[in-house]
């Protein structure tokens, strides 16, 4: 879909993700005006990839081939030249990496690199460059035992949640790496530098290893978040070395230095066009959603997720923290829910005929705090907090096995608002007066599951088109990098951004009704949750 960019100055930003490579131009308006991508399942079946990645025979290790995410750089990067496109028109450039996956490169793949020559393909001259082939990517959870094994070197879960931003997780790259040290010593000891999937993106602009930036660091159990260094207890329980081969982390808006002569010779741009650092694609989609200090985003997908920027964060067992990808003194969390879509379906399905429309005339006939009727609704194993099944309380706290169809409907979107809020708020996440709620994803398109959202948080919630904000995230923090980066406020580099849209604002008298029953919410979770525990 690439049509043709006129003759403007702009940032490039690229998303290496699961499952493909995309790029886009933003001028200096902040307007699109070019937009590519190279599907690894489509336009590269020699891999033999599903999704993306590979499925291992154990269902539990999952990879991606380092040479497909080579190869689709230069297949997007030849798309572009085919369509006229001008590079030297480029500013600068940056980019984003899917979180948690790792590239390993082998002893003398440095001056492959720095050597590469104009008249061949990226593909054809790094063949060579790795020790291991196919890298663990974000959705791999074969490292439990090390996950254990780290845990119990620090003092245990919580102590590493402090250290690190989150627990032990099986996807994080310190539990991969020592699981690669520990079932493949050879490819360990052969390999001189191991980059996260977003600095070995930058590394093959740059032409030599590119640093770790704090941001997509601090998904990997081995950042210290506070002090913004390696952590020696961590890198120490993982692998020997370790620190040598990731090298020292840098602050997300770091120019790293100029594109590799490689690009200035094959593809026209201009030898002063700068690199400012990759990171992961959840820091670089809070960058494109332009959050700021207070504000929070709520993806309503399959799963939901949340994004908060803040201030001063408190490390829990669930959640994560990352260092700021805008401001290296603050601070991101994610939260995920895994019954999201599927369960808001499975309700409409049961209590409203399968209909949207019977779903949101239950919302507007009930009213906010549903009469004080709370449920809990987990048909699959929730992420946070930890807990199954289907569970309903009366006003007076008693379970009840059934509510009449719509005051289900509106127990069930207030129970999954409130839990985001009361778990938001457990890492640190206060509402403030210039709060803004940003919403995408499928049910963002429902006013009236928003205005409970609005409701419950006590806050405006606004849409917004977000299907490429990792990649829009990258360009406009190419801009940001352009313009000073940590001495230049990023809300100001992108103020004349497209505005997201109003979508609903709190209703009168919101604030009073949740204040009283969030604190009932959380005791009735801790309740199910101490019942799980003693069965």
């Amino acid at each position: 879909m690439a049509e043709h960019p006129d003759r403007r100055h702009c940032c490039l930003g690229w998303d290496f993700s699961t499952q493909q490579v995309k790029v886009v131009a933003v001028d200096t308006k902040l307007d699109i005006i070019y937009e590519d991508s190279v599907h690894f399942d489509r336009d590269l079946p020699e891999f033999g990839t599903q999704g993306g990645v590979h499925l291992h025979k154990d269902r539990l290790t999952v990879t991606s081939p380092v040479l497909m995410w080579v190869k689709a750089l230069d297949m997007v990067l030849e798309k572009m030249k085919a369509s006229g496109f001008d590079f030297s028109q480029v500013l600068a450039l940056s980019g984003a990496g899917q979180q948690h996956g790792s590239v390993y490169w082998k002893a003398g793949a440095s001056l492959a690199l720095r050597d590469l020559s104009p008249d061949r393909s990226l593909y054809q001259q790094l063949q060579m460059c790795f020790s291991i082939s196919d890298c663990p990517v974000w959705m791999d959870s074969s490292s439990t035992a090390q996950c254990h094994q780290l845990e119990a070197a620090v003092g245990g879960a919580r102590v590493l949640s402090q250290l690190t931003g989150s627990r032990a997780y099986e996807r994080f790259t310190g539990n991969q790496i020592a699981k690669v040290y520990q079932e493949n010593p050879e490819a360990y000891s052969q390999t001189e530098r191991i980059s996260l999937v977003s600095s070995f993106a930058a590394s093959l602009f740059l032409g030599s290893y590119s640093p770790i930036d704090y941001s997509d660091g601090s998904g990997m159990n081995l950042l210290q978040i506070q002090d913004k260094v390696w952590s020696q207890a961590c890198l120490l329980a993982c692998a020997p070395n370790l620190e040598e081969k990731l090298g020292p982390p840098v602050l997300p808006c770091s120019v790293l230095g100029n594109i590799s002569s490689y690009y200035v010779q094959r593809y026209g741009f201009s030898p002063e066009c700068p690199l400012v650092t990759f990171t992961g694609d959840n820091p670089a989609s809070l960058a494109g959603m332009r959050l700021d200090e207070g504000d929070i985003a709520v993806s309503l997908g399959t799963s939901d997720t949340l994004f908060l920027w803040l201030q001063e964060p408190t490390p829990a067992l669930e959640g994560h923290i990352f260092c700021n990808p805008v401001d290296p003194r603050h601070y991101m969390a994610l939260l995920c829910f895994k019954n999201g879509s599927l369960m808001r379906e499975k309700i409409r399905d049961e209590s409203a005929s399968g209909s949207w429309r019977e779903f949101s005339k239950a919302l507007q006939s009930t009213e906010m705090g549903n009469g004080g009727n709370l449920g809990f609704y987990f048909d699959v194993m929730e992420i946070t907090p930890e807990m199954s099944g289907r569970h309903r309380f009366n006003a007076e706290n008693q379970e009840v096995a059934a509510f009449p169809g719509d005051v289900e409907i509106r127990a069930l979107i207030e129970g999954q608002f409130m839990a985001k809020r009361i778990h938001a708020e457990s890492l640190g996440y206060q509402v403030m007066p210039k709060t803004k709620i940003l919403a995408t994803g499928g049910a963002s398109h429902n006013a009236d599951i928003l205005q409970v959202l609005a409701d419950v948080f006590g806050a405006s919630v606004y849409i917004t088109d977000t299907a490429s904000s990792a990649c829009v995230g990258s360009a406009y923090r190419a801009f940001h990098g352009l313009a000073g980066g940590v001495d230049m406020p990023f809300s100001e580099v992108v103020k004349s951004a497209p505005k997201a849209r109003l979508a609903a604002t709190p209703n009168p008298g919101a604030a009073q009704v949740y204040q009283a029953l969030l604190p009932r919410y959380a005791k009735l979770e801790q309740r199910i949750l101490s019942q799980k525990q003693s069965l």
